[in-house]
């Protein structure tokens, strides 16, 4: 039977760590349950609930300590009033996902152009590993690189490797204006339009192509002041050209929140894939794509190569995608399955995969944590006597 422990401290985390035998799950707001490999049942579920807040907030040195279990849209909301946020934008935010969830998912949002994602902006970290162990990495000192960044094996680990109690997190400040140029475009034309946007001086923060009844648009968004930021995006319309135009804010509003829910949309039919790839090959690895099978709910951004698609939930259609991927030097993860479908999470093992297996192995030898996330790149543990 499954226990469920809503610690509130470092210290009860790390008694829930010593004080349950057997194998543990980290759940944060549950926005991410059916993305990588299947978890295996477990012994008790650590839900990091009660690990919400804002430990300490220095808006000079624009840092933010926060628990791993806060919603991040809760902590934009407490960081509006000072003029700064959190950088990233991912889609699951409107769903209440939290700050640790979506560290541990590696998800960013289109601003991730510009401010990459929340590996760039998490600067400290405190961590319960498998033996109890509390380590603490980094700190509120945005240039700080002495030691071992023990925090960046956790981003992407999907709750492997250790528990992340608490975070801090390098803040921006809000701009005046973020206003967006939308340019109708088909996919195949995207790479063309996002290199003369790239090429242009107008420094967007996100460029990002989404499917429409008519083909596609580009949207592209500019952060700045009120002035300045108008100013660039009307440059960036007559540099652009081909039926390029300035979004009015309730357009743009829709606009991405479009593009978030298409993100997020589910279906009991369809299985989800993240892919990354050189920017360049993007097009071309779409393409293939859709050739395996037919693609739905397709967001692709051509300028850092990361794309999502919707595919048929078939075990041997997923799998030939993730091969397309990999073929083309790329990566890939199952990002939404339907419930009960066995599918495959990631592509071919990579040979950085024996290096994964080498650290899951320091920091968790019996697999602990998250179990199954990661197979089959970490295999679950054979039992004694059992030859793997």
């Amino acid at each position: 039977m499954t226990t469920t422990v809503t610690p509130t401290t470092v210290d009860e985390v790390r008694a829930a760590v010593l004080d349950r035998p057997g194998t543990l799950r980290i759940a944060g707001a549950g926005t991410a349950h059916d993305w990588a490999g299947t978890p295996e049942p477990v012994d008790t579920v650590l839900d990091t609930a009660g690990l919400a807040g804002i430990v300490t907030h220095n808006p000079g040195d624009m840092t933010v300590e926060v628990g791993a279990g806060t919603p991040l849209r809760d902590l934009q909301a407490e960081l509006a009033p000072h003029h700064q946020r959190v950088a990233v934008d991912p889609a699951r935010t409107a769903d209440g996902a939290t700050v640790g969830g979506l560290f541990a998912t590696a998800d960013a949002g289109p601003r991730a152009l510009q401010y990459g994602s929340l590996r760039d902006l998490v600067i400290g970290a405190t961590l319960v590993l498998a033996d109890g162990t509390v380590a603490h990495s980094g700190g509120h000192v945005i240039k700080n690189v002495a030691g071992y960044d023990l925090t960046k094996l956790l981003h992407g680990a999907h709750g492997t490797l250790g528990v992340l109690v608490r975070l801090v997190l390098r803040l921006h400040p809000a701009p005046e204006a973020a206003i967006t140029v939308a340019v109708p475009c088909a996919r195949a034309a995207m790479a063309d339009v996002a290199r003369r946007v790239a090429d242009s001086p107008v420094e967007p923060v996100a460029v990002e192509w989404l499917a429409d009844d008519h083909g596609g648009r580009l949207l592209v968004m500019i952060e700045g002041s009120t002035a300045g930021a108008a100013s660039r995006a009307e440059r960036l319309v007559g540099i652009v050209g081909d039926g390029a135009a300035v979004l009015p804010d309730d357009d743009a509003a829709a606009a991405w929140e479009t593009h978030a829910a298409t993100v997020r949309r589910r279906a009991d039919d369809r299985a989800v894939l993240r892919c990354g790839v050189t920017p360049s090959e993007l097009t071309d690895v779409l393409d293939a794509l859709g050739e395996v099978a037919a693609l739905s709910d397709v967001t692709a951004s051509p300028r850092t190569g990361v794309a999502t698609v919707g595919l048929p939930a078939d075990a041997d259609v997923v799998a030939e995608a993730h091969r397309q991927v990999a073929a083309a030097g790329g990566t890939s993860s199952l990002r939404q399955r339907p419930p009960g479908a066995t599918l495959p999470a990631f592509g071919p093992a990579p040979t950085s995969a024996a290096l994964l297996r080498a650290v899951a192995t320091s920091l968790d030898p019996d697999q602990r944590f998250g179990r199954g996330r990661l197979a089959p790149w970490i295999p679950a543990p054979q039992p004694s006597g059992v030859s793997a």
